[in-house]
């Protein structure tokens, strides 16, 4: 019987075809499509972050307004097993309004999750913007990101590559085939936000058995809400010279541009197995 600590099929059992299920209000168990890419008992931040919108869409639910901007804190290792999501309005507002959203496992807070939405208006008349389209992803070929990364998550994912720059330079689209919490509809902001943080595997500047690089963050700004299907992102990755990295990703749905996204990392050698 799988525990509490444990993804849901990482003993063998079988797994359902979701990210999460749901044990009551606030409590989820993660599977083993959520595992992440560093260590198989960890969550990958991806969906992780997108069941946080999931809980703020359906907890907090105004379909008048549009999801602008999220920021997304890592606290620290984010188990797999069960999790709790916590969130509240801290400020309301008729036009505008701050949601806080905490995701916790082992005692402990894991992500904190702030998101600010925007009361929507027809702005059609100025609408526009010099961002340009990545080509359909049915015209792009497989991306070989399971040559390079492990885990649940990433074997559970589509990656289609657009462009390969060389280190630290690439685009890809990117969607997954399972519900974010099993039985349950999500809003399309939710499903493009669940792989936004893949973003800082598809660009690798250093082969991540000879580097750690992982994002203490997640922040995304959205002018349009998108369309869902897939999550298109076009990365570069910097590292600076004292152990600082930036992930920075212009944000695609199928009909153009819809946002930014950024992630700071902390860049580290693995220590040889010597010392």
């Amino acid at each position: 019987m799988t525990s509490a600590t444990e993804h849901i099929g990482a003993q063998s059992e079988p797994v359902p075809d979701s990210y999460y299920i749901r044990l009551d209000a606030t409590r989820f168990h993660s599977t083993m499509h959520s595992q992440g890419a560093w260590n198989d008992h960890e969550q990958h931040m991806a969906p992780a972050s997108g069941l946080l919108i999931h809980a703020v869409q359906r907890n907090h639910p105004r379909p008048e307004m549009a999801l602008s901007q999220v920021t997304f804190e890592i606290l620290g290792i984010i188990p797999g097993g069960e999790v709790e999501i916590t969130t509240e309005v801290v400020r309301p507002g008729r036009t505008i309004e701050l949601i806080e959203a905490t995701m916790s496992g082992n005692g402990r807070p894991a992500i904190r999750a702030f998101v600010w939405r925007l009361l929507t208006g027809d702005t059609v008349e100025v609408a526009g913007g010099d961002g340009g389209a990545l080509p359909p992803p049915q015209e792009c070929p497989p991306a070989a990101v399971r040559s390079v990364w492990d885990g649940g998550f990433i074997h559970s994912t589509e990656f289609r590559s657009v462009a390969d720059r060389g280190p630290g330079n690439a685009a890809v689209w990117v969607r997954g085939p399972y519900a974010l919490v099993d039985g349950e509809d999500s809003d399309p902001v939710a499903r493009f936000l669940a792989f936004v943080d893949t973003a800082n595997g598809i660009a690798v500047r250093q082969d991540p058995r000879e580097y750690m690089f992982p994002n203490l963050d997640l922040t995304v700004h959205l002018f349009r809400q998108p369309a869902g299907g897939w999550t298109g992102l076009d990365t570069r990755v910097h590292f600076g010279p004292d152990g600082v990295g930036l992930t920075a990703s212009d944000l695609f749905d199928e009909q153009g541009l819809v946002g930014r996204a950024a992630q700071i990392l902390t860049v580290r050698k693995f220590p040889s197995p010597e010392g």
